[in-house]
């Protein structure tokens, strides 16, 4: 193990601190907006900003790379999100932070594909699977730990913006004194939305919503912590509580979806997500570990929805196409991430804090629905004759680079090598 980690050692810790950086920030901004005194639109419009620009970034990055090289872009990305998160320090107006944030955004998009193509070019067949594995719990760990350390600031003061400056600075310092040559040229998307959904409409519809539900609650969610006086340390928990359930119940859903029509496990994922919403409006409950608990059934379906929508696709695509299609997914997952906020938002100031339960399990409803309806138009591909399902980074932090280091993109590989 330790002589597969020692050459990627340095990459892995460029992503812990960019995670760190994104997990701190992503839970501080819509805080401090709350704190500010924005509108629940204003602060669902700055995450939208941020879900704009990053799949901008996963766009146009590759171009930039291709005429610049890789370490003169990421350092030039790490340092534009240094400024960023600044700026919002500085320039503390809704305004300016829809277009600060689409700043981070864009930049986050660059420098996760960046390291993610350098750890492409270390993979093998033999260590795919053991690198894939090492990225997703660097990435959630990270996440998570960001999240934690605002409560050991007060969002009200510059503290944390400064923090999450130094770690973004932090990350440039591994991979720009990195020994390791530099990757192959970035892989760029070519969108094909017709025939992402021929493929399969379950999964191309599946995996906007999912956008809806992932975006809508974790931009959402510390500004609804913040409306019912949660302290930092119970929001940041909110948020955890979320994750630790995305971890806990993506193997056993996804294990199912391996064993019957992965629709009928998308539909069961919808409704669990409607009763948890459910609950928590007619509960009206403001006692933190309740909260907790229903975040947590919450994140267990909201972030393994992703996953189970890319199993989907690539039930009935080529295994050379896996690559393609789910590029592609994570585009429509990324207009998704756009929708989200702003749903969010509008529900949030017409019904209060509790809209955003409303959101989440409306789209819910949506999911689960659309995929049972697509149960009876169209039959399954033959278990035996279906790829395995494999559990993924959150997907509001993958690109194109890190689909590349699944371990289908090596049956990709042979599959195309095949034909």
């Amino acid at each position: 193990m330790s002589l597969q980690i020692i050459p990627i050692a340095a990459l892995l810790s460029s992503t812990f601190f960019l995670m760190v950086g994104a997990g701190l920030q992503g839970i501080l901004l819509p805080v401090r907006g709350s704190i500010e005194g924005w509108s629940t639109y204003e602060i669902g419009w700055i995450g939208t900003g941020y879900a704009i620009a990053f799949t901008a970034g996963c766009l146009v990055i590759p171009r930039i790379v291709k005429r610049v090289g890789h370490v003169r872009v990421f350092a030039s990305l790490a340092a534009l999100l240094a400024i960023a998160v600044l700026l919002n320090g500085l320039v503390p107006h809704p305004t300016a932070w829809v277009l600060i944030r689409g700043v981070s955004g864009f930049a986050l998009a660059g420098a996760y594909m960046i390291v993610e193509s350098w750890l492409n070019e270390r993979v093998t067949n033999e260590t795919r699977g053991t690198i894939f594995s090492l990225y997703m719990i660097v990435t959630m760990a990270a996440m998570m730990g960001g999240q934690y350390i605002m409560p050991l600031t007060r969002p009200e003061l510059d503290t944390p913006f400064m923090i999450c400056a130094i770690l973004f600075a932090m990350a440039v310092i591994p991979t720009t004194l990195s020994t390791a040559k530099s990757p192959a040229p970035l892989t760029e998307v070519k969108l094909d939305l017709a025939m992402i959904y021929r493929n399969s409409p379950a999964a191309a519809v599946g995996v906007f919503l999912s956008g809806i539900m992932s975006s809508a609650w974790v931009n959402m969610a510390p500004v609804f912590g913040n409306r019912i006086g949660f302290s930092t340390t119970d929001i940041a928990t909110l948020l955890v509580a979320t994750m630790a359930g995305g971890i806990v119940f993506q193997y056993p859903l996804g294990r199912a979806s391996d064993r019957i029509d992965r629709r009928y496990v998308m539909a069961v994922a919808g409704l669990i997500g409607v009763g948890a919403a459910a609950v928590a409006l007619m509960l009206g409950s403001r006692e933190p570990w309740t909260l907790f608990a229903i975040a947590f059934v919450l994140g267990g379906v909201i972030y393994p929805a992703y996953s189970l929508t890319v199993a989907h696709a690539n039930d009935f695509a080529a295994a050379a196409d896996f690559v393609k299609v789910s590029s592609g997914l994570l585009i429509l997952y990324g207009f998704g991430t756009m929708a989200g906020p702003l749903f969010a938002a509008w529900l949030m100031a017409r019904f209060g804090a509790d809209g955003l339960f409303a959101a989440t399990g409306l789209a819910h409803a949506a999911f689960g629905s659309y995929a049972l309806y697509r149960r009876f138009r169209r039959n399954a591909p033959a278990v035996n004759e279906r790829p395995e399902f494999y559990s993924v980074p959150l997907a509001k932090t993958q690109t194109q680079g890190a689909i590349a280091l699944d371990p289908r993109a090596e049956l990709a590989e042979r599959g195309a090598a095949a034909e």
